[in-house]
């Protein structure tokens, strides 16, 4: 199933609209800003500056974190105004962002020296760090808090930490440099391995693969929502669904160029996907596999973690 830019404006007369309080926050590295969209309306609200190359994101009831690799730079800003509350210059190659609000942590993959920084989520002081493989891209923490992921790039693996502790509970070989990876509801781990052009399906609790599913090319971050996962493909302009059920590949939709970053709305009825050599959104019902529709961004769109604020947290 392909759809196209075509079909667009027919098929918003019979998908389901976005949520009025729905926000995206979306990094665009080449533009050093961050676009504030209001899904409901279509458009950007905000327009941020952030100097040196944002592509990290990851947002909260009353926080938003950027991470910006080239000048090394973690900020925390004001959801509202985008005024920067504290920052800090982190010493290595600062990409992914999580954050862990039931414990006040951030954790911030660092690229050149296989580590992950644990920050206090406030002051962005550094309270500990964590070994992992060799480039660390990208970080997720699951639904219920108990585990901390890292995809390691360069090790063709993915660490798992008890997110409490903070203890290393399995290193997991995984397909081709994976770079993007997210927690499904259920507490599976699906990783974006970008080498492979599939998709790794990890049981975090013993640390074993249970599938490796075969998805578009060079797939990069992945998201849920109606039973699904969406996984974007940057090389294709596709984003491919999977059944969870059943691991199988159900679709492709078509998205805008080069999709990166992914990331459900509150209620679970939408994904949004970055288009980063486009500088749009698209925005996908998830129910109907349909788009519904397309909003323009600052210059070259990452949104690299989770970007939608919408809800409590």
């Amino acid at each position: 199933m392909r759809l196209t830019r075509e079909l667009t404006l027919v098929l918003m007369l019979v998908t389901t609209p976005v949520a009025a309080s729905d926000l995206a926050y979306v990094t665009c590295q080449n533009g050093d800003a961050l676009s504030v969209l209001d899904l409901s309306k279509g458009v950007q609200q905000h327009l941020w500056t952030v100097p040196g190359k944002p592509a990290g994101v990851a947002v909260g009831t009353n926080s938003a974190f950027t991470v910006a690799a080239d000048s090394k730079t973690v900020r925390r800003h004001d959801p509202l105004t985008g005024k920067v509350l504290a920052q800090v210059v982190l010493d290595g190659g600062p990409i992914g962002v999580a954050h862990d609000p039931r414990r006040n942590r951030l954790f911030v993959s660092d690229w050149y020296n296989a580590r992950i920084w644990v920050l206090d989520a406030m002051n962005l002081s550094e309270q500990a760090q964590l070994t992992v493989g060799t480039a660390p891209a990208g970080l997720a923490l699951s639904d219920n808090g108990h585990w901390l992921a890292s995809a390691d790039r360069d090790a063709d693996q993915v660490s798992v930490f008890d997110a409490e502790t903070l203890d290393l509970l399995h290193r997991v070989d995984v397909g081709t440099r994976p770079f993007g990876l997210r927690f499904a509801p259920d507490g599976r781990l699906f990783v974006g391995n970008v080498g492979s052009d599939d998709l790794s399906v990890i049981d975090a609790a013993n640390g074993e693969i249970i599938e490796t599913v075969a998805v578009g090319s060079r797939p990069y971050g992945v998201a849920f929502a109606e039973g699904r996962a969406f996984v974007t493909n940057q090389y294709a302009d596709t984003l491919s669904v999977i059944d969870l059920g059943t691991l199988s590949n159900i679709a492709t939709l078509n998205t805008g160029e080069y999709p990166e970053g992914i990331d459900t709305t509150p209620d679970g009825r939408h994904v949004v996907v970055a288009n980063w050599f486009e500088n749009t959104v698209t925005v996908f019902d998830a129910d109907a596999l349909s788009v519904v529709q397309h909003i323009e961004t600052c210059d070259g769109p990452r949104a690299f973690g989770t970007f939608i604020l919408g809800g409590t947290e």
